[in-house]
Order: structure tokens, then C-alpha cells, then sequence
């Protein structure tokens, strides 16, 4: 029987200092070995993806991977031919609708071009004081252009999400009115993986989700749910530890979520590798 290993990316797999510890890339390479399906379900769009790879030296086809889930579950694609499987988009008059959300909260925000031109977008900053922003837009400096047109006419006709980055952190309550009037989108947050206090709030197409792409490439493979090990450490990765037959922990997580499941090691001390020695895939 077909069993599938899904492990997050930042926090995770990678370890502060972003990098993948040796003892994790040999724990996924022995996993595939056994005829496991391994999977990566990241934040992070494509071509941040490959960014990472190549700041660490290493090729599409030294990681031993199966399939990649990128920018929290819009994309699934087939790892290492990089043969695009799925992809979801926001249209036009959705993107309006969670722009004017976010314009009366005040929120700094950006417009992902869809996938696979995902690294292209708009953005609007209009706050005095949020690093997180500003570094991020430094890191892709040829990629963003300014929303300057209200009317909407610079808006693309489609969308992989809008992205709002909250300096300190945002209410619980705050979120669930967001989640209230954007009912119609899926709404995930995620702790910033560049400043690790701000608040990143992803609003996707209905029904996307890290989970809901698991669930999706798990039938794809006709694997039964209750044959996932999954791995993650913040806030957009508890509907897909909930979801999979065995989730997991790490140690660097936020406390509330130390409370819902069990831990494995920080991402510093291959916490993955001991996940999936946990699961009983490994000896």
C-alpha cells in the first residue's frame, strides 16, 4: 500500500540559517528509496522555491522529491521534470473584492500574478513603518510595480493570491472578521518567515489550502488519507497536520499549536528525520 511523507519548508525542513541538514535530505532520499511518495508543501511560490535551491547549491535533482506543493496549495507540480498537475487562480473581480477588504483595514499588500508568472506582482504601501514589507520587495526588486489605478484597470484578469504583510502580529479576532467578510476566498495566515513576528494573511481561491492540495494529490495517487505523515511548524500547516493520518510538530512552533500535536525536534536537529522515524517509516 502507497504511503506519502509531507514535510513544510521554512521552519521545517530548512533550518535557520536555510539550509536542508544532511541527515533530512538522507531521511527523504531513504523514504523514496522504500517506495515512499515524498512530498514539499511550502509558503513559497515557485521561483522562491528555486531561489532557495540555488542559494544552497543544489539542483532540482538533488533533492529527493516526488512532488512539490508551492504557495500554500495553489500549485502542485511533479518533482524533478517540473511538470505543472494543478493550479488554482483568483479572477479579477475577486482580487477587487479582498483589495477593498484590505485598503479599509489599512493594510500594505501585494497581487501575485497567476501561476506560473507568480513572482510578478502589484503592490500598495502605504504604512510608515513595516520592515517586513520593505524587505520582501527588496528581495524582488525586478518583479513589483506599484497599484496606482483605483479603477482597478491594472489588476491582472488572474490572480495566485493577495498578501497582506501585518508588522507585530494580528489579533485572533481581527483575523476571524477577515475570514467573516472574505468568506468567499480561503484566508490563511502565517507567521513571517523573513522577520518571524509580522503576520502574512494569504487570501486564495475558496477551497485552497496546503490540505486540500495533500487531499487532492493523495487521490490523484490513490492513497488513502490515513496513509500521510505530514510535517510543519506554523499556522498554515495545521489544517494539513489535522488532515493527514500522522501530523507533526516541531519544537520552534507557536505554543498554541504545541497543544493539538505532537512534537518532533526543531528544525535545526532534523526534526524530520525524527518525524518520520515517530511515523514508523524509518528504523
Amino acid at each position: 500500500m502507497s504511503v506519502i511523507f509531507i514535510t513544510d519548508f521554512d521552519g521545517t525542513l530548512l533550518t535557520d540559517d536555510r539550509r536542508i541538514r544532511g541527515r533530512d535530505l538522507d531521511t527523504l532520499a531513504r523514504l523514496r528509496a522504500a517506495g515512499v511518495i515524498t512530498v514539499i508543501a511550502t509558503g513559497r511560490s515557485l521561483y522562491s522555491f528555486r531561489r532557495a535551491l540555488e542559494h544552497m547549491g543544489l539542483g532540482p535533482e538533488d533533492l529527493p522529491l516526488d512532488y512539490l506543493i508551492f504557495s500554500t496549495g495553489a500549485g502542485i507540480m511533479a518533482w524533478p521534470g517540473e511538470q505543472l498537475i494543478r493550479s488554482c487562480s483568483l479572477p479579477k473581480d475577486g482580487v477587487l473584492e479582498i483589495a477593498a477588504c484590505f485598503d479599509r483595514i489599512g493594510f500594505d499588500y501585494m497581487i501575485h500574478k497567476a501561476i506560473p508568472d507568480t513572482s510578478y506582482f502589484l503592490f500598495k504601501f502605504t504604512s510608515d513603518n513595516n520592515p517586513d514589507f520593505l524587505r520582501r520587495m527588496t528581495m524582488y526588486p525586478d518583479f513589483g510595480t506599484p497599484l496606482e489605478s483605483e479603477s482597478g484597470s491594472m489588476i491582472y484578469d488572474q490572480s495566485t493570491e493577495v498578501l497582506a504583510i501585518v508588522p507585530g502580529g494580528l489579533p485572533w479576532e481581527q483575523l476571524d472578521v477577515i475570514r467573516r467578510e472574505l468568506s468567499a476566498f480561503s484566508v490563511i495566515p502565517a507567521t513571517s518567515p523573513l522577520d518571524h513576528k509580522s503576520a502574512w494573511i494569504e487570501v486564495f481561491p475558496c477551497g485552497v489550502s496546503k490540505s486540500a492540495s495533500a487531499q487532492w494529490l493523495a487521490r490523484h495517487l490513490g492513497v488513502a488519507r490515513e496513509m500521510v505523515t505530514a510535517v510543519g511548524n506554523d499556522y498554515n500547516d495545521e489544517d494539513l497536520l489535522a488532515w493527514a493520518g500522522q501530523g507533526f510538530l516541531m519544537d520552534n512552533s507557536p505554543d498554541v499549536l504545541k497543544k493539538k500535536f505532537p512534537c518532533s525536534g526543531t528544525n535545526n536537529e532534523c526534526g524530520v528525520s525524527m518525524a518520520a522515524k515517530a511515523a514508523g517509516l524509518l528504523n
